[in-house]
């Protein structure tokens, strides 16, 4: 018995000791979908920069755009990419929420207007009580909205959300039943160009909480560092040309306002209204803030109040979010993590 109990001891020990290399992989796929700073990674895929990150550490990595931005995110917990672009809120409810340990490698931008609640024929956020207002039901358009409510001392129950889809929101509004919308960019700035509108809160109110990411697989990252290494060295390449006052950084400006379905200068105006980190500095010390894991608690708490974290869900800290200032909710289920050491490298030129 002594010898069989050991046998099966040494056994899971040495499975244990190959437990990092069963996701060691040299291939690797990750997705993105249309939106001011996730279009990067189509110039960065077009133009042979991950290429060049991917052939300085031996793998491939292929860049993949996906039409519908929630479906890029439910492929990613599905296991079908390594890494998608995704916000905060949304690596939270979706693939964290489903089991998947996510880790947010790169934190690329905030909005800072970019997302907005208009109202028709009045100009004051006060206004909206009693209103219909119609967004994206659970999406970061209803996050803003309750932080909006909450800053005027009122709460959800103080208006009725109407779930639109993005695609008919500026029809929407043009028939005289709409009142209010919530929504964000380029359809918050053609909704606001039409007469009696005004903007009367944005993102720019709540900087900081509203953060677009690369978020890739926690358990592919810690198995194949140079993964994560040939993304961040990827992207920083491109916030460099993209960010300089030069022709190089107005044609890779001009190259993503195209791809995205407007010019330069519409893709410029959307840029004006994103808190772009084109610096791994800049991004480190965001990361680094304690004001993030404040922002991931106002994020968790809205997740819960509507049912985002899972049936099982007893409440707002079921799923713990980790970032460098600590953890948010249960230390014994982190399945987000906020992790600043792939841009630190960057940062300090060591990749």
């Amino acid at each position: 018995m002594t010898k069989r109990i050991t046998t099966v001891l040494c056994l899971l020990t040495a499975l244990l000791s190959f437990a990092p290399l069963a996701n060691a992989k040299d291939s690797f796929k990750i997705c993105w979908s249309i939106y001011v700073g996730w279009m990067p990674w189509d110039y960065g895929a077009q133009k042979g920069i991950v290429k060049k990150w991917a052939d300085k550490y031996d793998i491939d990595i292929e860049v993949v755009q996906i039409n519908d931005y929630v479906e890029s995110i439910n492929q990613y917990t599905a296991g079908q990419y390594d890494g998608c672009s995704m916000t905060n809120m949304d690596a939270l409810t979706i693939p964290a929420a489903g089991g998947v340990d996510s880790t947010a490698l790169i934190v690329g931008d905030f909005s800072n207007g970019n997302d907005g609640v208009v109202l028709k024929g009045k100009k004051d956020l006060k206004d909206i009580k009693g209103q219909t207002v119609n967004l994206v039901e659970l999406s970061v358009s209803h996050y803003l909205l309750a932080r909006g409510l909450e800053s005027v001392g009122m709460t959800e129950k103080d208006v009725k959300v109407i779930n639109t889809s993005d695609a008919d929101m500026v029809a929407a509004y043009t028939t005289d039943d709409v009142t209010a919308v919530v929504t964000w960019n380029p359809l918050l700035s053609e909704i606001e160009a039409m007469p009696n509108s005004t903007k009367v809160f944005d993102s720019g109110k709540i900087p900081g909480e509203i953060i677009d990411l690369l978020v890739v697989n926690t358990e592919t990252l810690k198995a194949n560092p140079d993964f994560g290494k040939a993304l961040v060295g990827a992207w920083y390449e491109i916030m460099s040309t993209m960010s300089a006052d030069s022709a190089a950084g107005k044609a890779a400006r001009e190259f993503m306002g195209k791809a995205s379905g407007t010019d330069l200068a519409g893709y410029e105006a959307q840029l004006a209204s994103t808190k772009m980190f084109y610096t791994p500095a800049e991004a480190v010390t965001f990361t680094n803030s304690a004001q993030l894991k404040t922002t991931m608690k106002y994020v968790a708490e809205f997740s819960f109040k509507h049912g985002l974290l899972g049936e099982g869900a007893p409440d707002a800290g079921f799923i713990g979010i980790e970032t460098p200032s600590g953890v948010f909710g249960s230390d014994s289920n982190i399945k987000l993590r906020f992790d600043p050491s792939y841009m630190k490298m960057a940062a300090d030129g060591k990749l």
